[in-house]
């Protein structure tokens, strides 16, 4: 679309909506992001922030942990505004002033069954209608318009490095996050004494959430005519078996509770099987999500349930089952903002806002950083649940208020670097 430069937060964010960036997995398109990203790195630079683009790319291992996404995700925008008494480019020893690091994701969820345009993004009265207005466009837009402003402000009231990452496929397979820690946190010329992922938490702060495990879980039997089933063995029939076991074994009696994320969940959410009616069908597939507890690990997950399987094939050893994990992003637990959350509490109080921690029962970005090193925490403008609906919209003066707050995280006195230098498995 033509350029023009946002002379607003809100006109910003309404740019951003109107371009199409529903995940490369569930669209089909590759680099879906693309497009926006080159728009915004171009209003970047016109502000006089530098641009950088980061490469998209996993190692076999991790493509194995989180699945390789088809088509390709797009490379990631990082945009960056020096400290005011730093030169454009940290030392490489991540020495000088503290980073603050914001984190916004492009990519959307699928529009099918939307009852609005998801691309026109109407404004209505304080609502902003539209994909992605709320997730989470709507901070990306916050963040990006505070880095403006904090790129105009003189060089005494810069006392931070501060950059914007605006990163892809969060909404599939979260390999975008997984790519920038493999390849690019350790080039990016500053240690950041804290991230800040951009969700939409109302403001508040979110210090815990669950991980999520996503298992693949097959049947295999033998073919035959349905008119002589007797040469035949039912993969369905098989599943039965299973699922029956999985639900009163393993679901039924999950009591891993957390006071912040509510704990442990698993649902079997699709089931595939057979051929043609009259066909015993040979496979069976289901899908299960699994939310993981911050106080337990996707293996010990995986493990339990490994356990329930081995069973059902103990009691019936014609039943041949196989249990495969294809999604694996880790929780967030408190412990990793303990250091850097009473700075963002006294900035919320500052603004009139509700400073205590919660928890989230989905995942984030903030989960990976943290499990990187990183004190990371989710803080954002809009309410949660809009996201992923079918009239999904954001209000505008959320926006407002979280770029507001977003300026007054990237100017406060963080103190020296190595205050913030002792978390996980980067100090």
């Amino acid at each position: 679309m033509p350029f023009a430069l946002p002379t607003s937060v809100d006109e910003l964010l309404q740019r951003m909506v109107q371009f199409d960036t529903v995940n490369a997995a569930i669209c089909g398109r590759e680099q879906p992001e693309r497009e926006l990203a080159q728009w915004l790195a171009q209003a970047a630079q016109a502000w006089g922030m530098a641009t950088r683009w980061l490469p998209w790319s996993l190692t076999e291992g991790k493509r194995a942990e989180r699945g390789a996404p088809t088509p390709r995700p797009s490379d990631q925008l990082l945009i960056t505004v020096p400290a005011g008494n730093a030169s454009d480019a940290a030392p490489a020893d991540g020495a000088g002033a503290p980073a603050i690091l914001f984190d916004s994701h492009l990519d959307t969820v699928a529009v099918e069954g939307m009852t609005i345009d998801p691309f026109a993004a109407i404004i209505e009265g304080d609502k902003l209608y539209g994909r992605g207005a709320c997730d989470t466009k709507g901070t990306g837009a916050a963040a990006l318009w505070a880095l403006k402003q904090y790129a105009a402000l003189p060089p005494e009231r810069r006392p931070n490095q501060v950059a914007l990452l605006f990163s892809t496929d969060e909404e599939y397979s979260m390999t975008g996050i997984a790519s920038f820690i493999e390849h690019h946190v350790a080039t990016l010329g500053f240690d950041p004494a804290l991230v800040i992922v951009g969700e939409p938490t109302m403001m508040r702060p979110v210090v815990a959430h669950n991980g999520v495990a996503r298992w693949s879980i097959t049947t295999t039997g033998v073919a035959a005519h349905s008119a002589a089933s007797y040469l035949g063995k039912s993969a369905i029939r098989m599943m039965s078996r299973v699922m029956s076991a999985i639900e009163c074994d393993y679901i039924d009696k999950l009591d891993i509770d957390d006071p912040l994320t509510g704990g442990a969940v698993c649902t079997i959410t699709t089931i595939h099987g057979g051929t043609q009616v009259n066909i015993i069908p040979e496979k069976c597939t289901i899908q299960i999500d699994r939310r993981i507890a911050p106080s337990e690990t996707t293996r010990s997950a995986t493990e339990q349930l490994q356990r329930v399987l081995d069973a059902v094939v103990a009691a019936d050893p014609q039943i041949k089952v196989k249990l495969e994990t294809f999604r694996d992003a880790p929780a967030l637990a408190a412990a990793a903002s303990a250091k850097v959350l009473p700075l963002v509490q006294r900035v919320l109080q500052a603004h009139g806002l509700p400073k205590s921690a919660i928890g989230a029962p989905f995942a984030t970005h903030a989960g990976d950083l943290a499990a990187a090193g990183l004190p990371a925490l989710v803080l954002g403008p809009g309410e949660p649940y809009p996201a992923h609906t079918k009239d999904e919209w954001v209000s505008l003066r959320d926006i407002r208020k979280g770029a507001e707050v977003y300026l007054s995280i990237m100017t406060m006195k963080l103190g020296t670097l190595d205050e913030f230098k002792s978390h996980g498995s980067r100090a």
